[in-house]
């Protein structure tokens, strides 16, 4: 039910830009109301989460680990997956940023015979997530030539280097590609895994479904119905400049693009794409495994009156003699 009721919203809200814009003609609502509202909520919606996660105490040591702690010289210790120095937290958290390498100790299960039990790594999920963070950073990148003026050279060399199979396929991109093919992996992978459409939620899909919508909507305003990309960046740097006028030379797919970003920025905040910033703040990851070396002492523990066995002892003295238990003071 979650899967139709993800795909029952995007259509919706797809339905309601194309009455918006093609039907009313309300160009400024959805040119410069909704994406000024989107990103007011996205950088208050983000800086809210980030400060509330930084301020929310960590009473416990709960560095999660997978390896050999720190502990005798002669015993060797694995200073990635049991970091027991500030470089090794920065290690382990740029190998699970950059390379995703947490998601290769991500083993499925399977039982192949009646008593035999198979775990495997989930090595397509590890490319699969790796294609599509990698190959959207990308098209990120690439649409900062919008926004800057004049426009690095790095991200014209990016650019050059992202569309050199033009000469094969005019005007198509190897990210724009690569993107595709990795949404449609995650998305059926979703649907037709049982243990992981049990698991699914509603926004999990809605966010697939969102981000499918840019990246359509963008190609097909590449190959088929093109827009002015000048007058695009020039109705962005007015934006930029808070003097809103309302996009020229483009159309109706523009308008669906630009929603749907918009939404996807002002849906962020409230999502689990916050993990992006939520794993610098996850104390299991950037936490020191030093529990052997230091003693890590809750704060929030109140003080509790103890009864000592001598003050026990003194107390029950007589009636331990007389029961024939053994005292130590006599």
């Amino acid at each position: 039910m979650g899967l139709w009721y993800s795909i029952s919203g995007v259509l919706a809200l797809l339905l309601l830009v194309l009455i918006g814009v093609g039907g009313i003609r309300l160009y400024s609502v959805f040119g410069i109301f909704i994406p000024y509202l989107a990103v007011i909520l996205f950088i208050f919606g983000f800086v809210y989460r980030v400060l509330k996660w930084a301020s929310s105490p960590v009473p416990f040591h709960i560095p999660t680990v997978s390896g050999q702690q720190k502990s005798l010289p002669w015993i060797k210790a694995d200073s990635i997956d049991s970091p027991y120095t500030t470089g090794g937290v920065v290690k382990r958290l740029a190998l699970d940023i950059l390379l995703f390498r947490s998601l290769l100790k991500n083993e499925k299960v399977e039982l192949e015979a009646p008593h035999r039990l198979l775990f495997r790594t989930s090595t397509l999920l590890w490319l699969g997530a790796m294609a599509f963070h990698w190959s959207l950073l990308v098209v990120v990148l690439r649409h900062l030539r919008f926004f800057l003026e004049p426009v690095p050279s790095a991200l014209v060399v990016l650019q050059r280097l992202d569309s050199i199979l033009q000469n094969l396929m005019p005007i198509i991109y190897i990210s724009d590609v690569i993107l595709l093919i990795a949404l449609g992996y995650l998305f059926f992978r979703r649907v037709i895994y049982p243990q992981v459409k049990y698991i699914s939620l509603p926004s999990d899909y809605f966010v697939l479904l969102g981000i499918a919508g840019i990246v359509i909507s963008g190609i097909l305003m590449r190959l088929i119905y093109k827009v002015d990309l000048v007058q695009v960046k020039e109705w962005i740097m007015a934006m930029l400049r808070f003097r809103p006028v309302s996009p020229k030379g483009v159309n109706l797919f523009f308008y669906v693009h630009l929603f749907f970003v918009s939404l996807l920025a002002a849906y962020f905040p409230l999502s689990k794409l916050m993990h992006m910033p939520g794993i610098f703040l996850s104390p299991t990851k950037n936490l020191r495994n030093t529990s052997r070396n230091d003693r890590h002492v809750n704060p929030w523990d109140h003080e509790v009156k103890v009864h000592t066995y001598d003050e026990y002892e003194d107390e029950f003295r007589d009636s331990m003699k007389e029961a024939g238990v053994p005292v130590e003071k006599e």
